[in-house]
């Protein structure tokens, strides 16, 4: 299983690729697609797309996962976080690959166990969860990583396969590693 966590915005959207297969967790790539505010917003846009398209024609993640837009005090910052995102998921569906969202806080909760964490304090979890000799260096990459841990973590059965089962008998095709069978 492969999943492409990003962390959406205008100025700098992070991304990170893990992939858990039998309890053990990797990360494949993390970083940033960082544009220029003198750029236009439709060429940023471009480059968020573009740069995704990228990661997932390399990488070939089986799930996406994005965080929710922050609705804070500026709204002109939530609309431009909200086309990040758009952007961004567009990439992912073109792709066909099922999409989450979650929220900022869970996503911090998920990871360090504080909805309140800073992003210093993601970026120390997100090592020492994947157990990497150096975290990732920017802090919109180990959010974006922090993502995907935590659709890790909320993903239900029915979401182990692009097609959601329809009966045991298609559940049981699907999901193989999941059945025991009595000897």
């Amino acid at each position: 299983m492969i999943i492409l966590g990003v962390d959406p915005g205008t100025l700098v959207t992070g991304y990170g690729v893990i992939s858990a297969d039998r309890g053990t967790m990797r990360l494949l790539a993390a970083g940033v697609i960082r544009n220029k505010s003198s750029h236009s917003m439709p060429l940023r846009l471009e480059a968020i797309y573009d740069g995704l398209e990228t990661v997932i024609d390399r990488y070939a993640p089986d799930e996406f996962a994005i965080e929710t837009a922050f609705y804070g005090k500026n709204a002109q910052s939530a609309l431009k976080i909200g086309q990040a995102r758009g952007v961004a998921m567009l990439a992912a569906v073109h792709r066909e690959l099922p999409t989450s969202e979650y929220a900022p806080r869970a996503v911090k909760k998920a990871v360090t166990g504080n909805g309140g964490a800073t992003k210093e304090q993601v970026q120390y979890m997100v090592r020492s969860i994947l157990k990497l000799r150096t975290a990732p260096k920017e802090l919109d990459a180990s959010d974006a990583v922090a993502v995907a841990l935590c659709h890790l973590t909320h993903r239900s059965p029915r979401t182990a396969s692009s097609r959601a089962a329809q009966d045991w008998k298609s559940y049981i095709e699907q999901n193989p590693g999941r059945v025991v069978r009595q000897q």
